[in-house]
Formats: structure tokens, sequence, C-alpha cells
């Protein structure tokens, strides 16, 4: 089978089982260039949909960035582990990759209503995903990642101010959800990607105001470590 044809058969894949991936504008017009490259698949919440547009220009003509869209091309956000426990499967389904650079963590520490699933303001209502849950839920994420064969980069939850409005996150929840996450990680031997680490001590800097997002300038320091961290796996591997 030709190279050509190879490609048809995985677009063709894609769109039938309503996939499509975000690509660099000089990529889509020479996508057959960037078929050499590394490919590589971010999956994240809107914190990474703030800097994939970064990584995907820093990295091009390093790596084929993509990341999962909707039909109408706006770039899907992945929520937390409950959403991706539902669609891992759809997202590593546009494969093979050779890095996969991944997030969940700030929905599942949100509150949300018992019944309804919506956002809430309320402390009495739980968490989107408590933390023996999102440990529960992390570890099969995990799990099938490692499947793809894959070299994995966790990213792990940026820290906001302990006042972000709607909906309600209790102050100190990222720190907490990410120890869990990191014995997930440790167990399967997957690189940490210190984002929380990173905007700390700069949050003030790069971070919008009583907001768990960042400036367009944030979006791009974080897009920094990001496209950092995949090129020493890259050039490791």
């Amino acid at each position: 089978m030709t190279k050509s044809n190879d490609m048809n058969k995985r677009r063709e894949f894609l769109k039938k089982a309503g996939l499509a991936f975000l690509l660099p504008g000089s990529l889509k017009k020479a996508f057959g260039q960037g078929d050499d490259l590394p490919r590589v698949l971010l999956l994240g919440d809107s914190i990474s949909i703030g800097y994939t547009p970064f990584v995907q220009e820093m990295l091009n003509g390093k790596a084929l960035v993509l990341r999962p869209v909707h039909e109408d091309g706006k770039p899907e956000n992945c929520q937390g582990t409950t959403n991706g426990v539902k669609n891992i499967d759809r997202w590593i389904g546009g494969g093979p990759w050779d890095v996969i650079h991944f997030n969940f963590g700030l929905h599942d520490l949100k509150h949300v209503d018992a019944v309804t699933g919506k956002n809430s303001e309320d402390k009495n209502d739980p968490y989107q995903a408590d933390l023996k849950q999102y440990k529960k839920n992390m570890e099969e994420i995990v799990v099938k990642l490692v499947a793809t064969g894959a070299k994995l980069i966790f990213a792990n939850t940026t820290p906001y101010p302990d006042d972000v409005g709607s909906p309600l996150r209790d102050p100190g929840m990222s720190e907490k959800y990410n120890l869990k996450a990191l014995k997930v990680m440790k167990r399967h031997h997957v690189i940490l990607n210190d984002l929380h680490g990173f905007v700390l001590p700069r949050m003030a800097e790069i971070q919008q105001p009583r907001n768990v997002h960042f400036t367009e300038e944030g979006s791009r320091a974080l897009a920094k470590e990001v496209a950092e961290a995949i090129l020493n796996v890259l050039a490791k591997k």
C-alpha cells in the first residue's frame, strides 16, 4: 500500500469515527510533508485549548501537533476524567502517536449539581469526580494511553486563585488532585510536566483575575513549557 493510500484510509477512518484533529495551517497545506514528522496528540481542557496553537507554532517543522476538534473545527474540550473515560478510545483512535501530552483535573475538582451535573456555586454539592473517583478514572485512562505505545507526558493541574467565581472550586484542591494523579503516573512511568509548579510563582503575571484561565501571554508561556517537554521526549526517542 502506498503512503498516499494509507493516509486516505486514515482520513476516511477519522471521518467515519466522527474524529477530527486541529492542524497548523502550514501543515494542512503540505499534509504529506507533515506525515513525515513525529505525531503528537494534545489532550486536555480549556487550558490546553489556550496553549495548543502556540505549541503548534513552536513545533512547526519539528512535530505534527494535533488535538481533537468538533466537526465545525472548534477545539474539543476534553473536560474531566469522567468525560475522559467515555471518550479516550475515540481521541486516541487517530494514531499512531509518538507522544501524547495530557491533563485532567480542573473539571474534576469543581462542584456540580448532584442531580443535573451542571456547574454549581454551592459548597455542599459534590465534586464532579471526588479524589477517589478521579484516581480510578485516571488509572483507566492511563492504561489505555500506555497501550498506544506513545511516550506519555502528564501536565499536572495548574493552580488558581482562592476566589474564582462560578463554578465553585475550593482553594488548594489542585494540589490534592495532583498528588492522586502523581501516584498513577509513577506507577505507569509517565513523565511529569509540572505546570502547577511553573505557574504558582507567577500567577499574578500570567493568569486572569479570579479565573482558572490565562492571558494570551500566559498561554504562550505554558506552550513553551509544553513544547520543551515534548522536544525533550522526542530527542530521547
